[in-house]
C-alpha cells in the first residue's frame, strides 16, 4: 500500500483554502496558529511542494497549492462519504436548519438534490419560523438568515452582497413614470420586510428622499408575499435585486435605474462548537463550496 499523507495535515490544508483564512481554520480546528502552521509544514514536507507563501501571520495559496487542492479535494470528499457510509451503524444524519422562506424556495431547494446525491444520509428539518438567530444552539443547529453584522460569538459565513431596489407592478410603474418625485411617492404605500427595515432608509438616503413620508408603510414577514403584493399593485416593495431576478415575475418592474448597497446580507450561522457535529460540518462545507 502506498504511503498516505498525514490526514490531519490534509484537513488543516483544506480548511485554510475553503475558509480563506488560517486564523479561521485554526479556530474551527481548535488549534493555535502555530500548531496549524506546523500541520501545513508537515504536508509541504511530505509533498515536496510549497503550498502557501507566508508573510507574517498571513498565508496565501501558491499556484502549486491551488493545483494540489484541485487534485486532492474531490478525493477527500469521496473518502469522507465512504467512511460516512460505513459508520454510525448506517443511521441517518439530521440537521435542524432555520431558513428564511424566500432563500429556501429560490436558492436552497433547487440545489438540495445535489446535496442529497453527495450525502444521502443527511436529512434536513427545515424551520422557517421567526427569530431564527435567537434559536441557534437551542432548537436549531444552524440558520441561514438576513442580517447586518453577525454576533461575533457565532461562526458566520457571508453568502452574498445585494443591492436594494424599489419594485412594483408594471401598471403602477407606468402610472408613476421612471423617476417619480417626492410628492408623487408620498401618495404611495411602501412594502417593507420586517427583518429589513434599514433597507428603506438606505434607499431613501441614496436617492435624496430622506424626507419621504409615504401614505403608509405595510410590513410583511415573508419576502414571497411582498413580491406577490407588489405584483398585485398593493404598493412599492423594498427588495433585493437577487430576489426579484430569481423570482422572474413578468408582472414586476423596477422604479429608478439606481443600485443601492443593501445593509443586509444572507449569512449562515452556527455556534463554533457545533461545527464538530457531522451534520453541521457536512452542510457548512457544501454551502461554502456550492456558491448558492
Amino acid at each position: 500500500m502506498r504511503r498516505l499523507p498525514p490526514l490531519r495535515a490534509l484537513e488543516a490544508f483544506v480548511r485554510v483554502v475553503r475558509l480563506g483564512s488560517a486564523r479561521s481554520a485554526a479556530s474551527e480546528l481548535g488549534l493555535s496558529p502555530s500548531a496549524l502552521s506546523r500541520r501545513i509544514t508537515n504536508l509541504e514536507e511530505f509533498t515536496g511542494r510549497k503550498l502557501f507563501s507566508r508573510t507574517g501571520q498571513a498565508m496565501k495559496l501558491t499556484d502549486e497549492g491551488r493545483a494540489f487542492y484541485d487534485a486532492v479535494a474531490p478525493h477527500l470528499e469521496t473518502l469522507a462519504a465512504a467512511v460516512e457510509s460505513q459508520s454510525e451503524n448506517f443511521q441517518l444524519l439530521r440537521l435542524r436548519l432555520g431558513v428564511m422562506p424566500l432563500f429556501g424556495t429560490q436558492r436552497l431547494f433547487p440545489r438540495l438534490p445535489e446535496l442529497r446525491s453527495l450525502h444521502p444520509r443527511l436529512h434536513l428539518d427545515i424551520d422557517t419560523s421567526p427569530h431564527l438567530v435567537d434559536r441557534v444552539g437551542d432548537t436549531l443547529d444552524a440558520a441561514i438568515t438576513l442580517m447586518t453584522d453577525p454576533d461575533p460569538s457565532f461562526h458566520a459565513v457571508q453568502l452574498d452582497q445585494n443591492t436594494v431596489h424599489a419594485i412594483c407592478s408594471k401598471e403602477l410603474a407606468a402610472q408613476l413614470g421612471p423617476k417619480p418625485d417626492l410628492a408623487t411617492l408620498e401618495k404611495q404605500t411602501f412594502l417593507v420586510h420586517t427583518d429589513m427595515a434599514l433597507s428603506f432608509e438606505a434607499w431613501k438616503k441614496a436617492l435624496g428622499f430622506e424626507k419621504l413620508r409615504p401614505a403608509a408603510i405595510d410590513h410583511y414577514d415573508s419576502g414571497q408575499l411582498i413580491l406577490e403584493a407588489a405584483a398585485q399593485g398593493l404598493g412599492i416593495a423594498m427588495m433585493h435585486d437577487d430576489h426579484m431576478e430569481r423570482n422572474n415575475d413578468p408582472r414586476l418592474a423596477k422604479l429608478f435605474d439606481v443600485s443601492v448597497a443593501s445593509p443586509y446580507s444572507y449569512w449562515f450561522i452556527c455556534r463554533p462548537v457545533d461545527l464538530e457535529a457531522r451534520p453541521v460540518r457536512i452542510f457548512h462545507d457544501w454551502l461554502v463550496t456550492a456558491g448558492l
